[in-house]
């Protein structure tokens, strides 16, 4: 609240926001933006593409100069994003990226934040 220079205390409405964006929230998945946001697992993701076939954890290691525990970890968080997904072979765990899922999810931010903000 503020006080006008007649003494009236004036109420601060809160900023409409663009109605149009209103939904831009749904493609905003905090998971996936922290799953990128880290160097490491974007080398780990970069490593996996480049193999460009189900890898192994000692496989995809070899672009980083991280234990193999800290690669492992870094694919989790890239599991859990939904941007790997992994299969059990006997004591092997195999990785892969999940092409599909991933470009449409970029796709459907990008295709929300132009009907949002068409340019100028």
């Amino acid at each position: 609240m503020s006080t006008a220079t007649t003494g009236k205390v004036i109420t601060e409405q809160p900023i409409a926001s663009n109605d149009c964006c209103g939904g831009i929230d749904a493609f905003l998945e905090p998971k996936l933006f922290k799953a990128l946001c880290d160097p490491t697992r974007v080398a780990v993701l970069s490593r996996l593409t480049e193999l460009a076939k189900e890898s192994t954890v000692t496989q995809i290691a070899s672009c980083c100069t991280v234990d193999l525990s800290v690669v492992s970890r870094h694919l989790s968080v890239l599991r859990e994003a939904g941007i790997v997904e992994s299969e059990k072979r006997g004591k092997e765990v195999y990785y892969r990226v999940r092409y599909q899922d991933l470009s449409a999810s970029l796709r459907a931010l990008a295709d929300a934040i132009d009907s949002c903000c068409p340019p100028d």
